[in-house]
């Protein structure tokens, strides 16, 4: 999903990008990705919910058909933004073109939830950001990121293996520590001219940052995909080894006490 500046935004590839999520998402958000983000958001009725880094708004339809009182939608990219307003929801839909950092009239704590989904690796400054979602909360308001997995899914430096002698898949990791900027081709193979960045920073980082903004970590669950090999002479390795490495990490937070 799209980042908050310039150098991130994610409008030149807005229509690739709307085109690949659709009205329900992938196959990935609809069956881990989104079912986390409603389950920890846990939406109420007459609550105000924001989906800070909205792309074209798959998570807030999915928000709307729940009882929560309004749903706005806020990201960088004006034209991921009107996708989301094409695509519709239902009269509890707002969407402002708005940059996470610098949330204006919408940093004025009466949100009682905040969620960013698949994008905060997608944001250079995670810190201002931050600081916005808990300007956003009310007191006692919640916070949930769901992204990549820092530990097990870094592009470019991690990847699958398969052990002969152990019959066994394992999980390669050859950095993790070290914070990198990585470009992602997002048309490979046609436009390898096209990509967007990915922001990789160690898991600590982000507890740190919650923290710094007030926002204390309550939940931490780490999601596993949900897909299974065909029968095989690897099967029985590759589904043992999805049940042990996580694809994303989900975490809640909520808005600490002045």
């Amino acid at each position: 999903m799209p980042g908050t500046a310039a150098a991130t935004s994610w409008d030149h590839v807005a229509d690739w990008y709307d085109k690949l999520v659709g009205d329900e998402g992938t196959d990935y958000h609809r069956h881990v990705v989104l079912p986390a983000a409603l389950r920890l958001l846990d939406p109420q009725p007459s609550e105000r919910v924001l989906d800070l880094c909205c792309g074209q708004g798959v998570l807030c339809r999915q928000l709307a058909l729940t009882p929560v009182g309004q749903v706005v939608g806020v990201d960088a990219s004006p034209s991921l933004i009107e996708a989301a307003k094409q695509r519709g929801g239902g009269p509890k839909l707002r969407y402002f073109v708005a940059d996470a950092r610098k949330l204006g009239d919408l940093a004025n704590g009466t949100f009682d939830g905040v969620a960013c989904v698949m994008a905060v690796h997608d944001l250079e400054d995670i810190e201002a950001t931050f600081r916005s979602m808990a300007a956003a909360l009310c007191p006692g308001g919640r916070a949930v990121l769901v992204f990549m997995h820092p530990c097990f899914r870094v592009p470019r430096q991690s990847s699958w293996g398969w052990d002969d002698q152990q019959k066994s898949q394992y999980r390669r990791l050859d950095r993790y520590f070290s914070p990198m900027t990585i470009p992602i081709s997002t048309h490979p193979g046609s436009d390898p001219s096209t990509h967007t960045l990915f922001f990789h920073r160690p898991l600590s980082a982000y507890v740190n940052a919650l923290g710094a903004a007030g926002l204390g970590v309550v939940t931490c669950e780490e999601l596993l995909s949900h897909h299974k090999s065909e029968p095989g002479g690897h099967s029985r390795g590759e589904n043992r080894s999805r049940q042990e490495f996580p694809v994303f990490l989900a975490l809640k937070a909520v808005k600490l006490p002045d």
